[in-house]
């Protein structure tokens, strides 16, 4: 089909993708079951002033808008499913203590996240709601790497920041705002960020701000220079110990098929507006953007009228299906049109077992299928039965 039938960056998924895609998903859910998180389905479209809260303005620049026939207000079609998530904790289901919902969804977007990017991905991720302390920060991130694994990734990159230093360093520097600078340190523009700070005065947060660009790379390595470029403050110390613990979990340790390796970024600034405490990303081979992104949201909840402790992560599952290598079409059963009725029996009855079964219609015998019939059914002196079916002949 052309592709100029349907918006730039916007493409139809055929069937052995399709299949790619859905198999994962399924083995994404049931994992995320194993450890508790309930499934949730929140609308594709919302009133626009619940869309966007807590997320600011990046997620306003990526929101479709259009106005409401029957109200008249505006609405959105979700870039992102986690405020959604966080809506349905503290607004619906309205429970004490812990809570652990997951999702699986389409977002649109109203420009690619870059040249070969669908403005329509497939998310699919958990959220960890009323818990503060650092065991939910590992607990998403390590089901991000056994998501991972589960998708048969063989390696893995793990980014932790932490969003808490660069506003520390901010609050000291007056007249220097976060619009301004987290966009440079985003961008690891250095050059940039000497220029914008020219004019501020000398200070141990001016210095360690104008380091941010550079302290990233292996995690003992990073935490050793960042100590000795920051300055005393307690958040600062706090929120690097935080970040040492988690880079030295066990639980995101590599084995079982997938070798990870932990790294940090202290000058990672991606939804700075959105995010209050730490946050990481994941990277494999083959793939110039993150695959996954996650990290701790505190008090979104607020405007729906209960302020909770959050953290999560998402996954582009659609990115994340394509590098699964190729899998041989399922074996199916052909089995002939007829009205017999031990024939409909017998049909009936592999299908119940999980077989595929195509019925081929008359006329039809000899056209494509996506599944690869390897077997017959066939009549036989005593009813109705399953035969190898070869290429070259049958037995």
């Amino acid at each position: 089909m052309p592709r100029w039938l349907l918006p730039e960056s916007i493409s139809d998924i055929l069937p052995s993708e399709a299949r790619r895609i859905e198999e994962l998903r399924r083995r994404l859910l049931d994992l995320y079951r194993c450890y508790g998180y309930e499934l949730v389905m929140p609308p594709t479209i919302e009133y626009l002033d619940s869309l966007l809260t807590g997320s600011g303005r990046d997620l306003d620049l990526s929101t479709f808008k259009l106005i409401d026939q029957l109200s008249g207000r505006t609405m959105g079609l979700r870039a992102d499913i986690t405020p959604q998530v966080a809506r349905i904790d503290a607004h619906l289901l309205d429970r004490a203590g812990v809570v652990r919902l997951c999702y699986s969804g389409s977002v649109l977007h109203t420009r690619p996240a870059g040249p070969l990017s669908t403005r329509e991905p497939l998310q699919v991720g958990a959220e960890l709601f009323g818990h503060a302390g650092p065991e939910a920060d590992l607990e998403v991130v390590e089901m991000l790497l056994q998501s991972l694994r589960t998708a048969g990734v063989p390696r893995v990159r793990i980014d932790l920041g932490h969003v808490a230093i660069v506003r520390t360093l901010l609050g000291a520097l007056p007249g220097v705002g976060e619009d301004e600078i987290f966009p440079l340190l985003q961008a690891k523009d250095a050059p940039g960020l000497a220029q914008r700070l020219a004019a501020v005065p000398e200070s141990p947060e001016r210095r360690a701000l104008l380091a941010l660009p550079g302290l990233f790379g292996p995690a003992a390595s990073v935490l050793a220079r960042a100590r000795a470029a920051m300055p005393a403050a307690p958040v600062i110390a706090d929120a690097l110990a935080q970040l040492e613990r988690l880079a030295a979990a066990p639980q995101l340790a590599g084995g079982d098929g997938l070798a990870v390796e932990i790294a940090l970024d202290l000058g990672d600034a991606r939804g700075y507006r959105y995010h209050s405490g730490a946050i990481f990303a994941a990277y494999v081979d083959g793939l110039p953007n993150a695959i996954g992104r996650g990290g701790r949201y505190d008090n979104v909840g607020a405007a729906f009228g209960r302020a909770r402790p959050a953290t999560g992560f998402s996954l582009e599952l659609r990115e994340l299906a394509a590098l699964i290598p190729e899998r041989p079409p399922s074996g199916a059963i052909r089995a002939p049109w007829g009205a017999d009725t031990a024939l409909a029996e017998s049909v009936r009855a592999l299908r119940a077992a999980g077989e595929i079964v195509v019925q081929v219609l008359p006329g039809h015998e000899h056209e494509q299928q996506e599944f690869e019939c390897d077997r017959e059914l066939a009549r036989q002196a005593t009813g109705w039965a399953v035969r190898p079916l070869h290429r070259g002949g049958r037995e």
